[in-house]
């Protein structure tokens, strides 16, 4: 004899996601005191974004200036694809330089973090890039001949304000990037990005107030009712009160200088 189950298949649907793809490179970088760098990228995002498909960390080659140009041209491709139900942190972009100093070590360059673009299409920027700097000058020393500079321990932290309340840092230049943006589902969530529907009217209209200093207060009805109670209650009419005129002084008595009696000093 054999028993069915009684429990059927999953009819469970996966939660709907928007979906956030990007494709682009990181073109170019404009600093001073480099000739020559190589970079890194990663992504940081928050807990509720899943990254789906691409290459989440990449490194480039090894790129020098060109000839009276003060550019490195790097053309580091991009691609991600993520998914997430709540755009909080939205993914951002690290990018880590490194190159090789006066005595050849090879040392940071530049860190760097940026927002991907929240608009669809194709959106250019600098990133500005910088370094930590060292807490003392005896450190700074030595550690342009160790080789050993300053630098952080988890590069994540370039993308998050924790912990960086007290960190002094120099600005090394700046790094070129493109980015095309795909955006899917995201109007179901409730937020529009589009520049071309945010200029529009909303299509529920709000309906229009009047300004409070030229519409004139209607009384509310608790507000008449209690003015009704109070005409209708009876007041005694007020008792009549006594006016006494004031009692006049009683008279002194002065007497006159001639009456007098003088009596003869013996």
């Amino acid at each position: 004899m054999h028993h069915r189950s009684s429990a059927g298949p999953s009819t469970s649907e996966p939660k709907s996601r928007f979906l956030l793809m990007v494709t682009g490179e990181i073109s170019s970088a404009e600093m001073t005191s480099v000739d020559s760098i190589y970079c890194k990228y990663l992504y940081v995002f928050g807990s509720d974004w899943k990254f789906l498909s691409g290459i989440e960390e990449g490194i480039s080659s090894t790129c020098s200036k060109a000839r009276n140009h003060n550019r490195i041209v790097l053309n580091l491709p991009i691609e991600a694809t993520f998914s997430s139900t709540n755009p909080f942190r939205w993914p951002q972009l690290v990018l880590c330089c490194y190159g090789p100093d006066a005595l050849g070590n090879d040392v940071i360059r530049g860190y760097g973090s940026t927002h991907l673009p929240t608009v669809p299409g194709k959106t250019n920027r600098k990133i500005p890039v910088f370094v930590p700097e060292a807490s003392t000058t005896l450190h700074k020393i030595l550690g342009f001949f160790t080789g050993r500079r300053a630098e952080f321990v988890d590069p994540r932290i370039v993308a998050m304000a924790e912990g960086r309340e007290v960190t002094r840092v120099s600005t090394q230049g700046a790094i070129t990037a493109t980015f095309n943006i795909v955006l899917k589902d995201l109007k179901k969530f409730g937020y529009d990005v589009l520049p071309q529907t945010l200029s529009r009217a909303s299509e529920i209209p709000l309906p229009v107030f009047a300004d409070e200093d030229e519409k004139p207060r209607r009384p509310s009805k608790g507000s008449v009712i209690v003015e009704q109670e109070e005409s209708q209650v009876e007041h005694p009419p007020p008792e009549p009160q006594e006016v006494r005129a004031p009692e006049p002084s009683p008279p002194t008595a002065v007497q006159d200088f001639d009456e007098q009696q003088v009596v003869p000093y013996e």
